[in-house]
């Protein structure tokens, strides 16, 4: 069974087309993706409608827009940022003998770009790649705390899913959890997504102050105790201040 979307996969190859033969024209375009030149117009039209490409008059060719350069400026910064981190995470990982885990928001969701897995037999699952809504969790809530307004808004637009008993749904409580979040300096969740799973969460800070990550410790519940988490919190608030110095923040 196959997921792809034939249509973006077409778009997306146009784009890399673009990307890597700028200044061609739909006709020579369609010609290398393989299209008839009215479906590579109609993609190539969308693709220009989100800023990803634009069409350079008189001569009707295409070149990147600015919406690729946001999107490979990302994708920059998210590679750095893994390159930085990922040395460190074994190192924390074994500190706390649980797993550590590194997530960056992607729209309205958290996504996991890096983490070191404990070896403990009872252990909090998570992969790389791992997708999760913003409100639950400590790294979600944390990005979402840290996220422009209208990030929030958008969330907000919907009805918020419910995982567990603990997992918060009620708007104002929400926005309550945020503001408590921001004052802290971290985040911690205690069964939101997982009922046996309890998270602490800080943010990682570039140059800008932009928190464009999260650093998590996850362990199960059955053997967090309090004195387990506190010490928890105060290593992911540490760790992350000192990986947020090595991406070139330098406020407090």
């Amino acid at each position: 069974m196959t997921y792809i979307v034939e249509a973006v996969d077409e778009a997306l190859g146009l784009l890399m087309l673009v990307a890597e033969h700028p200044s061609l024209g739909v006709t020579e375009l369609a010609r290398r993706a393989g299209l008839t030149k009215a479906r590579a117009f109609r993609l190539l039209t969308t693709l220009e409608h989100r800023g990803l490409i634009a069409r350079e008059s008189p001569a009707a060719v295409y070149k990147l827009s600015y919406n690729a350069l946001l999107v490979g400026n990302a994708a920059r910064e998210q590679f750095d940022l893994v390159k930085l981190v990922a040395p460190r995470l074994a190192a924390i990982g074994a500190a706390c003998g649980e797993n550590v885990i590194v997530r960056v928001r992607d729209g309205l969701e958290s996504v996991c770009v890096a983490r070191h897995e404990s070896t403990q037999s009872v252990r909090v699952h998570t992969e790389i790649g791992n997708r999760r809504p913003l409100h639950v969790g400590a790294s979600g809530k944390l990005l979402l705390a840290y996220a422009a307004p209208e990030v929030l808004d958008a969330v907000l637009a919907h009805q918020l899913e419910r995982f567990t008993a603990k997992t918060i749904i009620e708007p104002q409580s929400l926005r309550d959890e945020l503001a408590a979040i921001r004052a802290a300096g971290y985040a911690v969740s205690l069964g939101e997504r997982d009922a046996d799973a309890v998270s602490a969460a800080a943010p990682l800070r570039d140059h800008s102050g932009a928190a464009v990550a999260s650093l998590s410790i996850a362990s199960p519940a059955s053997r967090t105790t309090q004195e387990a988490l506190d010490r928890h919190v105060a290593m992911v608030v540490a760790e992350a201040a000192a990986l947020s110095r090595a991406l070139g923040h330098t406020g407090g």
